[in-house]
């Protein structure tokens, strides 16, 4: 196990209590428009703190790394997830980082807690697409999504494809988080179907092996009946044509008696 490998597994537990803390954080003040001004303040300074720490993250993964350069390369996504939300209009890929960062956690131990992850996965795309949807259409000119019970209906029929076409988004960013929405569940389906024929599929390997292990035990108790029978019959022939003698009578015995 590598020294990323390493931290990561550390990490998981404390990232995941970062990465809820961010989502309510970041979904109170669009889930309550109305909330005071204390708390609205509080929520954002909240969401710069966990950002801090998932920048942390990957500034440690990043020294840890044996090869840089290569780490660097192999995580653009992440590296962008973190710098360009700081720019307002791109507020929304914060939803995206944490998605990014709870997917890390739960994939080591996707296979066997398939249920889990799928229950997981899609609450938590279809509550990040609902946020991220209804902060982007709250407001706007001949908006259909005004408040989170909008965004979480239409993230529920986008998701599933059922598209009933009461609630869709007018402005640009909305549409934007519609089709990550749809990207998203379509991945999310791939990626539990394939999960679950991998397992299927080593289930019935292990099953196979199982008979043959049975099969090959069989095969060697036979053959060895087999050589002890040809020897017994061997035995028996030899007898047969005087090539084995007869037992003695013993001595001190008259014949007859």
């Amino acid at each position: 196990m590598s020294r990323v490998e390493r931290w990561e597994h550390r990490a998981e537990t404390p990232l995941i209590a970062v990465s809820l803390v961010f989502l309510v954080a970041y979904g109170g003040p669009i889930a309550w428009p109305s909330l005071p001004a204390g708390v609205d303040r509080l929520c954002g300074w909240v969401v710069t703190a966990t950002w801090v720490v998932l920048g942390l993250d990957y500034a440690t993964r990043l020294v840890l790394a044996d090869d840089r350069p290569r780490f660097v390369r192999a995580h653009l996504l992440d590296l962008a997830l973190l710098l360009l939300p700081v720019l307002r209009p791109l507020r929304l890929l914060r939803l995206a980082a944490l998605l990014s960062v709870l997917h890390r956690v739960g994939a080591r131990s996707l296979r066997g807690r398939v249920v889990l992850y799928v229950g997981a996965g899609t609450v938590l795309l279809v509550l990040t697409g609902a946020l991220a949807v209804t902060d982007a259409e709250r407001g706007a000119p001949d908006a259909t999504i005004t408040h989170l019970g909008d965004g979480l209906w239409w993230a529920l029929t986008t998701m599933t494809t059922v598209g009933y076409g009461d609630r869709y988004p007018v402005t640009t960013t909305g549409r934007f988080v519609a089709a990550a929405l749809m990207i998203g569940g379509v991945a999310l389906v791939g990626v539990v179907t394939a999960t679950i024929a991998s397992w299927l599929v080593d289930r019935v390997a292990a099953e196979n092996e199982q008979e043959q292990v049975a099969t090959r035990t069989q095969v060697t108790e036979l053959a060895e009946e087999v050589r002890a029978l040809r020897a017994e019959l061997s035995q028996r022939a030899a007898r047969a044509d005087g090539d084995v003698p007869a037992p003695r009578e013993p001595v001190g015995r008259a014949p007859g008696d």
